[in-house]
């Protein structure tokens, strides 16, 4: 599998990263610790070495979940945790790591992120020189390897970069949601910053599986995904259409091609969430995938009518972070 440098750290990571925030099954359905032990299992074997997670997925459960299934591995995998954007002042930090390190049972963390910006979800506002403070003591002491962000705007993401190295940046970023592209990549791209995209199915959507009448399950968040909107729903379905050709012609499948679009972007890898062992299977099979500049240039003309309507909506949910 092709591997990515993680910022300016040293850290190399596989370019497909399993995200873990299924395995904290709030804001999901018909999530079992069984099939979560078991993708964790097929990730290792299938040379993805990468798992990110975050405090905040169940409260903590997700972290415990790789906690268990990675202790024996520890040496050989990286681990991605966060600290929500209610425990960003410094001893809050610096305990929330504390908390994460118990449940992955590790003495540190590959990356500690920043999950969102200071006042969002109605959290306090804390200054990020303040936070920074926090986050530089703990790589000076070894407990965090590097530091990173999630969700920050262009000018979140430089501001914190004048109180220490920031070495990625974790938006939302697939075919169909692309406004990082305009400021926020060329910038990363630049100072050497590893984009770490999480959604790049587009929370399913780029799987092919949901028809004009799919009807999520109550607790399921996917309900809120603006592209299930009336208006744009059917022009996913048109682009879905046509890069599955896309996909058949290079003898992949739609969520493949999915991944390694972005993987196709320097210094970029997808975080993939799952459910069980055969989706990482073929998930992981995106990480050998190498597109030419003809289907990319392809796939930029069937999905324009999608994502550009949403290059200046930095959040793809009807959700008030």
């Amino acid at each position: 599998m092709k591997r990515i440098p993680l910022g300016n750290s040293g850290i190399s990571i596989s370019s497909i990263i399993m995200g873990a925030w299924q395995a904290g099954k709030a804001y999901w359905v018909d999530i079992t610790d069984e099939g979560i032990l078991q993708a964790i299992d097929a990730a290792c074997e299938v040379g993805v070495s990468a798992f990110d997670t975050a405090e905040a997925y169940g409260e903590g459960y997700s972290e415990r979940i790789l906690g268990k299934a990675l202790a024996k591995r520890r040496d050989k995998v990286q681990l991605l945790s966060k600290v929500f954007s209610n425990h960003l002042r410094y001893d809050q930090v610096l305990k929330a790591c504390d908390r994460s390190l118990k449940n992955l049972n590790s003495d540190y963390l590959d990356l500690y992120q920043i999950h969102w910006p200071s006042g969002s979800w109605g959290s306090e506002r804390v200054p990020i020189a303040e936070t920074m403070q926090a986050l530089n003591e703990l790589k000076e002491v070894g407990k965090i390897k590097a530091i990173g962000v999630s969700n920050f705007s262009l000018a979140q993401l430089q501001e914190a970069c004048e109180f220490g190295q920031i070495d990625s940046i974790q938006p939302p970023y697939s075919i169909f949601w692309r406004h990082i592209e305009r400021e926020i990549m060329p910038f990363c791209l630049e100072n050497g910053i590893s984009i770490l995209a999480y959604s790049p199915m587009a929370q399913g959507f780029l799987t092919g599986r949901f028809q004009a009448n799919h009807k999520f399950a109550e607790g399921d968040n996917r309900n809120k995904n603006k592209l299930f909107d009336h208006k744009v729903f059917p022009k996913v379905q048109t682009a879905v259409a046509a890069l599955r050709e896309i996909a058949a012609s290079n003898n992949i499948t739609l969520p493949q091609l999915a991944l390694a679009w972005v993987t196709s972007h320097e210094r970029s890898a997808a975080i993939a969430g799952v459910r069980n062992a055969a989706q990482i299977r073929d998930n992981a099979q995106a990480g050998e995938v190498v597109l030419s500049k003809e289907d990319l240039e392809k796939i930029d003309v069937v999905t324009m009518p999608v994502f550009e309507q949403f290059l200046d909506d930095p959040v793809p949910w009807i959700w008030n972070p």
